[in-house]
C-alpha cells in the first residue's frame, strides 16, 4: 500500500485534491475532520484543562480557540502536544485497517505535514498549489475571515514555494476542477507504474 500525503496552504485546495484521489480508490483520511470529532468528545477534558475559556456545551470551540491562540501564539505547542498524538493515534489505526484489507492507496489530508513532521509517515507527497491572488480571493470568502487572520495563519505555515520544493508531485489548483483531477489522474498512474516495477 502506497501512503500519500496531501498537504497544501489555506485556501489552495488541498481537500479537494485529497478528494480526487478518493475517487481513484484510495482510502481517504481527512485530518481536519478527526480534529473536529476530537474536539466534541476525546479531546475536550484535556483541552479544557488548559484552555477553559474555548469550552462550550458542545465541545472545544474553535474560534474561541483560535482568538485565545491569537492573543498568546506561545500556547500553540501546548495545543498541540494535546491534539497532534491523538490525530496520529487515529490516522495509524485507519491506515492498519487499510492495509489489511489489501488496499492499494491511502491518503491522508494534512494541512501542516511538514510542519508537524508528517512528511516522514508517508511515501508520496503531494501539494496542492495555486498562484498566490487566488488563494487570497479564496480565503477572504471564507466567514469570518479578515486580512489579519489570513495573514496570521499564513505566517504559521510552510511557504507555499517551499512546500512546492518539498513535494513529490504538485497538483496545480488554480484553474478548473476538471484540470486538477486530470493531474491527480497522471500521479495515480505514475504511481501505480512504480509499484508494479
Amino acid at each position: 500500500m502506497i501512503v500519500i500525503g496531501v498537504t497544501g496552504s489555506i485556501g489552495m485546495g488541498k481537500s479537494t485534491t485529497a478528494r480526487l484521489f478518493a475517487a481513484h480508490g484510495a482510502v481517504l483520511h481527512d485530518a481536519d475532520a478527526v480534529v473536529h470529532a476530537l474536539y466534541r468528545g476525546e479531546a475536550v477534558p484535556l483541552v479544557a484543562a488548559r484552555f477553559p475559556e474555548a469550552i462550550t456545551e458542545e465541545g472545544v470551540d474553535r474560534v474561541k480557540l483560535a482568538a485565545i491562540l491569537a492573543e498568546d501564539p506561545a500556547a500553540l505547542p501546548v495545543l498541540e502536544a494535546i491534539v497532534h498524538p491523538m490525530v496520529q493515534a487515529v490516522e495509524a489505526e485507519r491506515m492498519a485497517a487499510a492495509r489489511s484489507e489489501g488496499r492499494a492507496m491511502f491518503v491522508t489530508d494534512v494541512p501542516l505535514l511538514f510542519e508537524t513532521g508528517a512528511e516522514n509517515r508517508v511515501d508520496v507527497v503531494v501539494v496542492a498549489s495555486a498562484p498566490s491572488e487566488i488563494q487570497a480571493t479564496r480565503v477572504l470568502k471564507r466567514p469570518g475571515m479578515t486580512p489579519e487572520r489570513f495573514a496570521a495563519i499564513l505566517a504559521r505555515q510552510v511557504p507555499d514555494a517551499e512546500k512546492r520544493r518539498r513535494a513529490h508531485f504538485i497538483v496545480d489548483t488554480g484553474h478548473s476542477k476538471e484540470a486538477s483531477a486530470l493531474i491527480v489522474a497522471d500521479i495515480v498512474r505514475a504511481l501505480a507504474a512504480k509499484a508494479a516495477a
